[in-house]
């Protein structure tokens, strides 16, 4: 039986003027947002602002994971080149000081979408130079890497999404715990500002989640991202507890006295939650 939400998960109704035309600008325009696809809690507050995450390279996911209500196939859609400039115009449009860009997996892809990646960080840029444009990436390695990165972007994020132990049973068997920590270190050497983000209330443990923090700041991750887990639907993976804002507290307290620049720490926080404040 699902476990009914605590007051501090309750969320208002999408609204308002800035709203309505963040979201013109992106329809318009064939553009994805993780804040819809991904059915994100903070889509209102987030919007309202002006801001949001873009989410490149179509809208099917080559990966099943556990927690995701994105769309799945073997194969994503086809890469649209037209993409990046039609993602500068709505940044112009919508005059974005910080953007988020993210993306499906597209393990179909020889370079699994990251010269696409690189464009869309490039078009950007070149249509709003003082923009800072966070990346959120798959666990690219190597010349994947290499290639995003090459195109300036000022943060690098990636996610082990949960504690070690949970790992095989929340994410796709093609992704792992040593496999996104790698990315991060990779990163780093390059470097690059670094984030990743951890979801709770799967069963973890708070030892875990300590283990978790020391693990990333091992491979010197500098921003940390730390939120509740919600079911999307039925189909994905239940939520195990529910934690109460002030474990999340906790959390940022014993973590900033770790090392990393800067922690958020809330039930409804997420990768892209107030980024740009992180970042500053």
């Amino acid at each position: 039986m699902a476990q009914r939400k605590p007051d501090w998960l309750k969320v208002r109704i999408p609204s308002g003027a800035e709203f309505a035309g963040v979201s013109k600008a992106i329809k318009s325009r064939g553009l994805h947002t993780v804040c819809e696809e991904a059915r994100c809690p903070n889509k209102a507050e987030c919007w309202e602002c002006g801001t949001a995450t873009f989410m490149i390279l179509g809208d099917v996911c080559t990966r099943n994971c556990r927690f995701c209500a994105v769309k799945t196939g073997r194969e994503g859609v086809e890469v649209d080149h037209g993409e990046p400039e039609r993602l500068a115009e709505a940044v112009r449009e919508l005059e974005l000081e910080y953007v988020v860009l993210t993306s499906v997996d597209r393990d179909d892809l020889p370079d699994r979408g990251s010269k696409h990646f690189a464009e869309c960080v490039k078009a950007v840029k070149k249509a709003k130079p003082k923009v800072k444009v966070e990346v959120l990436i798959p666990d690219y390695s190597e010349s994947e890497l290499k290639t995003v990165i090459g195109a300036g972007p000022d943060v690098v994020a990636h996610n082990i999404e949960v504690v070690k132990r949970l790992q095989s049973k929340v994410r796709d068997a093609r992704a792992g715990y040593v496999k996104s920590l790698r990315t991060l270190k990779e990163a780093k050497k390059q470097d690059n500002r670094t984030k990743s983000s951890i979801m709770l209330g799967l069963g973890e443990t708070e030892d875990e989640v300590l283990e978790a923090m020391d693990d990333l700041r091992d491979v010197g991750c500098d921003i940390l991202v730390i939120g509740q887990y919600l079911q999307p639907t039925l189909k994905q993976i239940p939520v195990v507890e529910y934690i109460h804002p002030d474990q999340f507290k906790e959390y940022r307290t014993r973590a900033l006295k770790k090392g990393f620049r800067e922690v958020v720490s809330s039930p409804l926080a997420r990768t892209s939650y107030r980024a740009k404040e992180a970042f500053a």
